[in-house]
């Protein structure tokens, strides 16, 4: 993005622009204040646009959401593919690959915050959980799965369901959410997320070694 002189007011950066800063706007209200109480004027106002601006990209608050996990979530998720596909063993591959998920997405406030409006509000915004899923989980328990075929097919894991290996190697970054979001608010100790990974992750692959 070019930047803009001092002083210009954001409306009169170039079109081409106003999604994206929509969406980084989104990602802020929604993380902050869940799914169901974001206005689309907040939103706006954020980004330094007109409501109007705003729904003559994104027509709903869905919509919104859902370029939200496009534009914010999806990115990350390749990036970590990238490494995957480099890495020699499937040790490697699992040092590489949990540590990238940790700093790119469990470590961003902003994405855990958006993790935590899914929670709260699946049960009343379904639709939240379907987006979720079948764009972020279940892409991710994919990714996962194939590693440990894999290293199943190579020798270095152990025979056992892989979708169910794969759960276990996720769950400890999921509860580091629910932690960090539900009870470090109320005073309880923080979690160090890297040192939880590093440990987990070498854990692990003694654990499913053959």
């Amino acid at each position: 993005m070019n930047a803009l002189p001092i002083g210009e007011p954001k409306f009169r950066r170039r079109p081409d622009d106003r999604p994206e800063e929509i969406v980084a706007a989104a990602l802020e209200v929604f993380s902050e204040h869940g799914y169901a109480a974001t206005r689309m004027e907040e939103v706006a106002r954020r980004a330094g646009l007109s409501k109007g601006a705003v729904y003559r990209y994104f027509e709903t608050k869905t919509d919104l959401f859902r370029a939200v996990v496009g534009t914010a979530i999806l990115p990350n998720i390749e990036a970590i593919t990238g490494l995957l596909a480099q890495a020699p063993s499937f040790a490697d591959a699992l040092r590489l690959a949990a540590p990238a998920m940790a700093r790119r997405i469990m470590a961003n406030r902003q994405m855990t915050g958006v993790m935590r409006l899914i929670i709260a509000e699946s049960r009343t915004h379904p639709e939240l959980a379907e987006l979720w899923h079948g764009t972020v989980v279940e892409p991710g328990l994919r990714l996962m799965t194939g590693l440990i075929e894999r290293g199943q097919a190579s020798g270095e894991v152990r025979s056992g369901n892989p979708r169910l290996f794969a759960m276990g190697l996720m769950g400890p970054m999921l509860l580091s959410v629910i932690w960090r979001e539900t009870f470090e608010p109320i005073g309880a100790t923080p979690i160090d997320l890297a040192a939880l990974v590093e440990q987990h992750v070498e854990t692990a692959i003694r654990g499913m070694r053959p």
